[in-house]
């Protein structure tokens, strides 16, 4: 039966999913996360793509993304493709890594995009892995409350404020209020009825 056909974003914005075969770990230490990331770093130079977060747990990977130049599909396909050779050579293995092909849902207003950068910086916080979220080492929040290296944080902030010091403040609440929010696994059942684009 053939694939259903991914559903475009009229923005470009896309949140994404990349699985582990079987949920299994894809990171077996630091330094694979280091790896992941640094390959991430170097295809969005190449695709041009924004990056407006990203965490990374032991088994998945979540990313909000924005495609300018190359279609998101191409840039993620590189992403895993350099990513999984890398792995398979350290570990001496070979095969899938990443279970069928990566999910992803279109991310069409402004109210979504924010629940979607707020889920992915919740997630490890919502699997019991932290208490909150600025505990967590592999998510992209540091970079908005810091320094920024990968990630192109002026979009979001200034969603929240155009002077950088109260935005950084409203980010921070949000970022840690508490939510039912479900991305992604349950796109199915989202019912958005916002009608604010992006």
């Amino acid at each position: 039966m053939p694939r259903r056909p991914r559903r475009k974003s009229c923005n470009g914005i896309y949140h994404i999913m990349l699985r582990g075969i079987n949920r299994q770990v894809i990171f077996e230490d630091d330094v694979d996360k280091f790896r992941l990331l640094e390959t991430i770093k170097r295809f969005k130079d190449i695709s041009k793509m924004k990056i407006f977060s990203y965490c990374l747990m032991d088994n998945h990977v979540h990313l909000l993304v924005k495609e300018t130049e190359e279609p998101v599909s191409r840039a993620i396909q590189r992403v895993s493709a350099s990513y999984v050779f890398w792995y398979n050579a350290k570990y001496d293995r070979c095969g899938h890594l990443f279970q069928d092909r990566y999910k992803s849902e279109s991310v069409e207003t402004v109210r979504y995009f924010l629940t979607v950068l707020r889920y992915i910086h919740q997630n490890p916080v919502k699997a019991g892995l932290a208490d909150n979220v600025f505990e967590c080492k592999w998510t992209s929040i540091h970079e908005y409350i810091h320094q920024s290296d990968l990630v192109d944080i002026d979009f979001a902030l200034n969603l929240f404020s155009p002077d950088r010091g109260k935005a950084i403040q409203l980010f921070s609440e949000f970022m840690q209020k508490s939510n039912d929010d479900h991305c992604l696994d349950n796109v199915e059942k989202i019912k958005m009825s916002d009608s604010v684009k992006l």
